[in-house]
């Protein structure tokens, strides 16, 4: 059974998406733990990062890492911390998050955003993407 990631990337479900390049995708988390967190996932849908091959890995890392120089440019914060925890779907996926302190990277947290909020952050990280 697919995962909701690989419906995403199919077009099944819509997403706010920040980038994509052939291997990878990143979106908006559509319940973010602060303005701005955004998901980075390989399409090829795989469970557990180590996992991923050598050249998965490094390809999702370099992706991540220029999504996440985007976010920082675009959103006010101290930096982007990076998670990678993998229970909650099971597809690869890293967690891009603005902090300003530890407990924005508490994943209780949902800022409740509204479509015109999502669509303003995805459109500003997007233009400060190098």
């Amino acid at each position: 059974m697919s995962s909701i990631f690989t419906k995403i990337i199919r077009g099944d479900i819509p997403c706010y998406k920040v980038d994509e390049t052939e291997d990878c995708l990143a979106f908006l988390d559509i319940n973010p733990n602060s303005y701005g967190h955004t998901l980075c996932i390989l399409k090829k849908e795989i469970d557990y990062i180590f996992d991923l091959s050598d050249e998965e890995f490094l390809s999702l890392m370099k992706f991540s890492k220029r999504v996440a120089l985007g976010i920082k440019k675009s959103v006010d914060c101290k930096r982007v911390a990076m998670s990678v925890v993998g229970l909650e779907v099971p597809h690869v996926h890293v967690h891009l998050i603005p902090i300003n302190n530890m407990n924005d990277l508490n994943f209780s947290n949902n800022l409740g955003l509204e479509k015109i909020n999502f669509e303003q952050v995805c459109n500003k990280i997007k233009s400060n993407l190098d």
